[in-house]
């Protein structure tokens, strides 16, 4: 082999998406909970797998409406001529109400602000908005404060009697349905049940409560309600680690330079790595722009030509290195960085692991170069 070959493949890197297991995981939902009682979370473009690919499949699958944080993200679904109902929880206080009417986009109101902005959006315009009160049960982030409750409830009610706004959900946040049983779950329970008779004893009706989140809807019955927020479950991912979902994602790059070289070669920025002996190094055209974390360096691997490789010395802003010991690896040969774990690669898990974060960053890290499709 010579000192260095440069790559004959034109292949990019590629990130595909399997419309099949999205259907999949949301069928198990639907089955759980029941039919149209699952919301499809498709905020930040589908975490990463295409906010209309996995929209569409998630509604044929069983989930009977739609979730985005923004109403930019919203319009989009409607843009690609989704109409199912989609409700936008995150925007700021002076949103575009008239476009949120306009094309049946339901809206949170966590403050009075919110409400009021939502309200007088609405006058003149001879449409009601459809909105859901939003209360923080125990996050301190988002919605209202409980103190403010009864006002945001009663002013509710008010818009509601003038003909401006229709109150059809009341929805919530657990902290820690990440650890099933915590004491925090149950005592976010407790503060939505507390915030619903707050709202009816003031003449709301809501028709939808909801408070779970994929963790809870697997492992907290009680939180079910009227309808539950999967988001990271269609792809498969549960955030508590206990229950084995199908994964939707397989990140691939072709190699595009081989190389062997001594023992006490040194790779990379810093030679933070040396090789222990003559090896073959392998360069692959991704890198921490392309969402290969920074803090995986050293620890990583990838599937390649049949086994694992480990990722030696620094990732780079647009390339890593993966040794390959004494196995012929050529130009062009595609890397599997990660995917469902079938076929023995690595998965968006062991990515978050080897850099100390949770799997939810590495599916939706994935740089704007790497080319999608979705199958």
């Amino acid at each position: 082999m010579s000192a260095v070959l440069a790559a004959q493949s034109t292949r990019d890197a590629l990130l595909t998406t399997d419309l099949a297991a999205v259907a999949e995981n949301t069928r198990r939902f639907a089955d759980l909970v029941g039919g149209g009682a699952v919301m499809a979370v498709v905020k930040a473009d589908g975490f990463g797998h295409g906010a209309a690919e996995v929209a569409r499949t998630a509604l044929a699958a069983g989930a009977g409406a739609l979730g985005v944080t923004t109403l930019a993200e919203a319009v989009a679904l409607r843009a690609a001529g989704i109409d199912a109902p989609v409700l936008s929880w995150l925007n700021p206080v002076d949103v575009d109400v008239a476009t949120a009417c306009a094309l049946g986009i339901e809206l949170t109101a966590p403050s009075l602000a919110h409400l009021s902005v939502i309200a007088d959006g609405c006058a003149g315009t001879g449409r009601r908005a459809r909105v859901h009160l939003q209360l923080d049960t125990g996050m301190a982030r988002d919605g209202a404060p409980p103190r403010t409750w009864s006002a945001l409830a009663a002013a509710a009610r008010a818009a509601e009697v003038a003909g401006l706004v229709d109150v059809v959900g009341v929805m919530g946040h657990l902290a820690t349905a990440d650890e099933p049983g915590h004491p925090a779950t149950a005592a976010g329970l407790a503060a939505m049940r507390r915030g619903v008779a707050v709202a009816r004893r003031a003449g709301l009706r809501p028709r939808a409560r909801h408070v779970a989140a994929t963790s809870a809807a697997l492992h907290e019955p009680e939180s079910h309600l009227d309808m539950v927020r999967v988001g990271a479950g269609l792809i498969g991912i549960d955030p508590s680690g206990r229950t084995r979902l199908r994964g939707a994602l397989r990140l691939t790059a072709p190699v595009v330079q081989v190389r062997r070289v001594p023992s006490g070669t040194g790779v990379g920025y810093g030679h933070t790595h040396a090789t222990d002996r003559e090896t073959t190094l392998a360069l692959l055209p991704l890198g921490y722009y392309d969402g290969l974390p920074r803090a995986a360096s050293g620890r990583a691997e990838v599937l390649l030509a049949g086994r694992r490789r480990r990722v030696v010395g620094v990732i780079s802003m647009d390339q890593a290195v993966v040794d390959v010991g004494d196995d012929a690896v050529w130009p062009g040969e595609v890397a599997t960085v990660f995917g469902p774990g079938d076929d023995g690669e690595p998965t968006a898990g062991d990515w978050a692991d080897w850099a100390g974060t949770i799997p939810h960053e590495i599916v939706t890290g994935v740089g704007p170069r790497v080319r999608r499709c979705a199958r």
